[in-house]
């Protein structure tokens, strides 16, 4: 994994996503955001934490959320190793933080079609199934992320070239945001998308000659 994430060792408890290729692009793409030592920064779908742990050695109040259990204890427990102080909440996305408001929001959502199309998946597969377009949390995300953020408030987002990025983008301009991709990369297919490989070819997801994933970072801004 290149670049932003290197030394990062979080504990990640079975069950749990661990920090990839998608957390270090998202990571880079903090980086690169001016974060004031009073902001506010909200890691949705937070998994070992990694994320909200990078936000938090910037000085920012950071809360984190996620669905699983076993991803808010280990993101509870990486925080405290690493002394640093992150608010972890367990819920389903922002109902945790209704009523509240910020400066950043991070996703890292689940993304990758599912021939299945579950409405709910379940366990392991939580993490990384997301409907039959790989849309299931994203639309959501891009509905309800304006609602709590602030004039001027940024959504960073990440997610896969197969799950339409320019759906992305035109669900989040329509609710007022000037969003843009701000980065790119792409990656080798990991064992999940590897198993589905024939399907998104059959599909029309994946062309004859394409043999990676591209990833992708949605910036997107309340206007002040």
């Amino acid at each position: 994994m290149p670049g932003y994430l290197v030394g990062v060792n979080p504990l990640v408890l079975p069950g749990v996503y661990a920090p990839q290729e998608d957390t270090d692009l998202l990571a880079g793409a903090l980086s690169e955001e001016p974060l004031s030592p009073d902001a506010d920064v909200l890691d949705v779908g937070t998994g070992s934490g990694a994320l909200a742990l990078e936000a938090a050695r910037r000085g920012a109040r950071v809360t984190a959320v996620d669905v699983s259990w076993r991803a808010v204890c280990a993101t509870r427990w990486n925080a405290w190793r690493a002394r640093l102080p992150v608010r972890v909440r367990h819920g389903n996305l922002f109902e945790p933080v209704r009523g509240r408001s910020f400066d950043l929001v991070l996703a890292n959502p689940p993304y990758v079609p599912d021939p299945a199309d579950l409405r709910s998946p379940r366990g392991t597969a939580r993490a990384w199934d997301a409907g039959g377009d790989g849309r299931l949390v994203l639309d959501r995300i891009c509905r309800e992320a304006p609602l709590v953020l602030r004039p001027g408030g940024v959504l960073l987002m990440v997610h896969s070239a197969l799950s339409d990025p320019d759906r992305t983008l035109t669900r989040l301009r329509a609710t007022g945001l000037k969003a843009s991709v701000t980065r790119r990369r792409r990656i080798p297919f990991g064992p999940v998308l590897r198993s589905r490989e024939g399907w998104l070819r059959e599909r029309g997801l994946l062309s004859a000659e394409e043999n990676n994933e591209e990833l992708v970072v949605v910036r997107a801004e309340l206007p002040s």
